[in-house]
């Protein structure tokens, strides 16, 4: 059905359009999805389950729709992946954990009812570090998830797998979730681009303490490699639901693709290069500066005012104690149950929040209201933020940086990203667009955030730098 188009490197949103017009099929893109995951797999590891029987049954599906004229959904017979923290109803979801490694999703979560709802193919679960604790993707199922750019780097986490998938071609779409970063550290590392919308706006189901999610934190978005297709799939999973969990809100998305056109002239912008003093990269750092400058030249004031929400060592313990009591709240019976089958870092972490004193968590509430505050205070003033989406590139797996620009990270597993836990904190959107390659030829960001609930400046920024700096002709070597 398809001409000469390389259909793996082709936007979402166009495969839309050839589907619709029956110029390509929802079972070939399926087919070749599925064989460039069997290919890549066994060097990237970017998935943990393959479900090619179910997604083929899917795919047919929705080809006999097209063929009997039915409404098709927005993202109707294009291939997707599902972040394996995120429930697909009878397939393994192991969140990561080799506890988990026979556990079978008897629902839909949310996300995935809603992606499922709009028509996309589910081709499989992605990889993600245990129960999506840090911002790499080891875990004990196996070897660790590897960048398409670099096989002996990190993927970045904790939607790790959904990154390397997006970013080698082999789906043009992935959901991920981020409760510290963990869309937008991968989206970075990889090369693509991936939001993480105001809290509260693409909700999960309510399924109170026995959720593992720290549901003040963490959010579901997507990672895609075109502006355009992101919009339309954070159009798909927002929205309230009578089921959604107690932070949501509670009113219609606004229209995401629409703000694609709307550039940003006259936007007052604002330039972090180390959000109050965080040690980067010099070379990250000047690539993104340059990319912000760039909006000068789109119509925009970029300025340089200070942001800092506090003092860098409290800011990320106030992050650690919220998080990690949380995880323990909910996991802690593993350290007696389970402790010879968890990762290290799993352990430190449920370790960490078991030791967390009421007095801490009530410090970390109160401060993270602080936060918001200021926050708030600060998006009175600027209609956007822009800072490093990283503090370093890609690394090598189990050799996290501990030195950036000459100066020592206070936290060796959190040290290359500084910039990304504070928004997840304060709730506001927050997205990474690729600005290029580091002379090492790994992939950089520049992080893009908004005011509360306006994703809509975020994606019009993104789609105005894209248009002015495409990033898609970068593909990786190992794709």
């Amino acid at each position: 059905m398809s001409d000469t188009v390389a259909l793996e490197w082709t936007p979402a949103h166009k495969l839309r359009e050839m589907i619709a017009n029956k110029h390509v099929s929802p079972v070939e893109l399926t087919l070749l999805a599925l064989a460039r995951a069997e290919s890549l797999n066994p060097k990237l590891n970017a998935f943990l389950t393959l479900i090619p029987e179910m997604a083929l049954e899917q795919a047919k599906a929705a080809e006999q729709a097209v063929m009997n004229g039915d409404d098709l959904g927005p993202l109707h017979g294009i291939p997707i992946s599902i972040k394996d923290l995120e429930g697909v109803k009878g397939v393994r979801q192991t969140n990561g954990s080799l506890v988990y490694k026979d556990n079978v999703s008897p629902a839909d979560a949310l996300p995935t009812h809603r992606i499922r709802e709009a028509g996309a193919i589910i081709i499989g679960k992605t990889n993600t570090s245990e129960f999506g604790h840090i911002g790499t993707n080891e875990n004990r199922l196996g070897d660790a998830c590897r960048n398409p750019w670099n096989l002996d780097c990190t993927s970045g986490a904790s939607s790790g797998g959904a990154g390397a998938s997006v970013a080698a071609g082999i789906t043009s779409l992935a959901q991920g979730s981020d409760g510290g970063g963990s869309v937008r550290i991968p989206s970075a590392i990889c090369g693509i681009f991936g939001i993480k919308p105001s809290q509260g706006r693409a909700p999960r189901r309510d399924e109170g303490i026995t959720s593992w999610n720290p549901i003040s934190f963490s959010n579901v978005g997507p990672m895609t490699r075109d502006v355009r297709d992101a919009a339309m799939m954070l159009q798909v999973i927002s929205g309230p639901s009578p089921n959604a969990e107690p932070v949501v809100i509670n009113e219609a998305p606004p229209d995401f693709v629409a703000s694609l056109e709307r550039g940003v002239s006259g936007m007052r912008i604002a330039w972090s290069p180390d959000l109050g003093g965080s040690p980067v990269d010099p070379e990250v750092c000047a690539a993104a500066e340059k990319a912000a400058r760039a909006f000068e030249a789109m119509g925009a004031t970029v300025e340089t005012p200070e942001f800092k929400l506090g003092d860098s060592e409290d800011v990320f313990w106030t992050f650690q104690a919220h998080y990690r009591s949380r995880a323990y709240a909910v996991n802690g019976q593993m350290l007696e149950d389970h402790r010879d089958m968890l990762s290290d870092y799993f352990i430190e972490g449920l370790e960490g929040g078991k030791a967390t004193t009421a007095a801490q968590l009530w410090m970390a509430e109160a401060r993270i209201n602080q936060y918001r505050h200021y926050t708030t205070e600060f998006f009175s003033k600027y209609d956007l933020l822009l800072t490093p989406s990283l503090a370093s590139t890609a690394f090598p797996i189990n050799q996290h940086p501990e030195v950036l620009g000459g100066r020592p990270v206070a936290h060796k597993l959190w040290g290359f990203t500084p910039f990304t836990y504070p928004f997840n904190m304060t709730g506001n959107p927050a997205a990474t667009v690729p600005i290029g390659l580091a002379e090492n030829g790994l992939p950089m960001g520049l992080q893009i955030v908004g005011a509360f609930g306006d994703e809509p400046a975020i994606f019009a920024a993104a789609a105005a730098f894209e248009s002015a700096h495409p990033w898609a002709d970068h593909r990786p070597p190992n794709s």
